[in-house]
């Protein structure tokens, strides 16, 4: 999906009230966008979980996402680097 369209429906999402993160691969869409949260991968484009068949490695990038949630404290935009 278009990395614009999806900062765009995030921010729909929030105005309605369901909380978003958005995993990144272009920052510069991001800044201009301004999703509401948004977690910037340094992964190739088409794999912003990283390369098939690394599960764990998979799993840390959605815990990197979903703790953008639970940290309360954050203004918005939220635009987090993603380390590994």
């Amino acid at each position: 999906m278009c990395n614009q369209a999806v900062c765009l429906v995030a921010a729909e999402l929030e105005r309605q009230g369901i909380a978003t993160v958005v995993i990144q691969l272009l920052r510069r869409v991001a800044e201009k966008v301004q999703p509401p949260r948004a977690l910037f991968v340094p992964f190739k484009h088409g794999y912003p979980l990283d390369k098939p068949g690394q599960p764990k490695r998979q799993i840390a990038v959605l815990e990197a996402a979903l703790s953008l949630l639970e940290d309360k404290s954050l203004q918005k935009p939220v635009l987090v680097d993603y380390s590994p």
